[in-house]
């Protein structure tokens, strides 16, 4: 039996709410909330209780058909009106990860064709229930791909998050780890902490701990020094944006470990599903950058470690420009570079 089994699902539907594994409390407590409302989902989602942007995704379009239930409407026009109403105030809770935007405008455009309030209601619950089982096939065969890349006893290291709960199963850069553990290839995976919220030794380590593969935490300015004294064979990590010239946004840090990557020439692959790309921006530089609270960077675990009054620098992701990626791996195939433009555009246009 799988290992990958015993990870909890990091987002599920009840039909009058749904329950998702606040991965705020990782790694010392496992504990599951209920959100209830809209407002519950757009502070899990502001708050990072639900993090990784296909589970974004899953827990906005779950919250859309929960709001929905809930619309005491008889005309279909108002019931439309007011799930766009809704959609975009869930689209305020991130700026960064088009999973949120493309989850959210596949909701509402599922009811297009929709002649009463009851069928969409309907409607809206079968979509959502959709993409997130659809996630769960795109990430498993995201993994077959980023497998095929690498080789028995291979080192690897990532940055964050981009995991079995970032996703609806399996992850994407950590997808290829849970598949080689099932199948007993050996892979020793060397996770950064990424600061300033910590989520490569909160969840990654975690997550990797607990289908037991063979994983090692270091803090992220041990990069270098890592690659170079540990023999690191490549490195790979998920991504928030993807635009149409293969530019990707992932989190902070990710942009130095490719610049890392290419001082060592050693691979440097980006994981993501169809659903990261944006190909209405052409390049990195369109990409809007999140900046968060300064309180991340300041305080740790409550207690400040900063001076009082000092500014702060805070963005969640950076750019890695895309001469910089060895290949991008999607459920459709792996793209390598000096194709990204041509490659991306016939994934969107056949």
């Amino acid at each position: 039996m799988s290992n990958t089994l015993t990870l909890p699902r990091s987002v599920e539907w009840n039909e009058t709410y749904i329950t998702l594994l606040d991965q705020q409390k990782l790694p010392l407590e496992t504990v599951f909330i209920e959100l209830k409302t809209l407002s519950d989902v757009w502070d899990s989602i502001t708050s990072l209780k639900v993090r990784g942007a296909p589970a974004i995704g899953i827990t906005a379009a779950f919250g859309l058909a929960l709001a929905a239930q809930n619309y005491e409407v008889t005309s279909i026009q108002e019931f439309k009106d007011r799930l766009q109403k809704d959609r975009d105030y869930l689209a305020s809770s991130r700026p960064t990860a088009v999973n949120l935007f493309w989850a959210l405008d596949r909701m509402v455009r599922s009811i297009s064709k929709a002649i009463s309030v009851n069928e969409a209601k309907t409607t809206l619950t079968h979509e959502a229930i959709r993409i997130q089982v659809e996630d769960e096939a795109v990430c498993r065969q995201i993994g077959e791909y980023a497998l095929s890349l690498f080789k028995n006893k291979d080192k690897v290291l990532t940055i964050c998050n981009a995991g079995s709960i970032a996703t609806a199963r399996y992850g994407t850069a950590l997808a290829p780890f849970h598949l080689a553990k099932e199948r007993n290839i050996e892979l020793q995976v060397f996770a950064s902490e990424t600061r300033p919220v910590l989520q490569g030794s909160r969840l990654t380590a975690w997550e990797l701990k607990q289908s037991g593969v063979d994983v090692t935490l270091i803090t992220d300015n041990m990069a270098a020094h890592t690659i170079a004294a540990k023999g690191i064979n490549a490195v790979i990590v998920g991504a928030d944006r993807i635009t149409a010239n293969g530019d990707t946004a992932n989190k902070i840090g990710t942009y130095g470990l490719a610049l890392l990557a290419k001082a060592f020439n050693i691979p440097f692959y980006v994981a993501a599903p169809i659903s990261t790309f944006d190909v209405s921006l052409q390049s990195g530089r369109e990409i809007p950058i999140e900046e968060r609270h300064e309180d991340e960077v300041t305080h740790l675990n409550g207690q400040r470690i900063a001076p009082e009054g000092i500014k702060v620098f805070n963005p969640a992701f950076d750019v890695t420009p895309n001469e910089l990626i060895t290949a991008i791996i999607t459920e459709q195939g792996i793209l390598y570079n000096g194709t990204y433009t041509k490659s991306i555009e016939k994934l969107f246009n056949g």
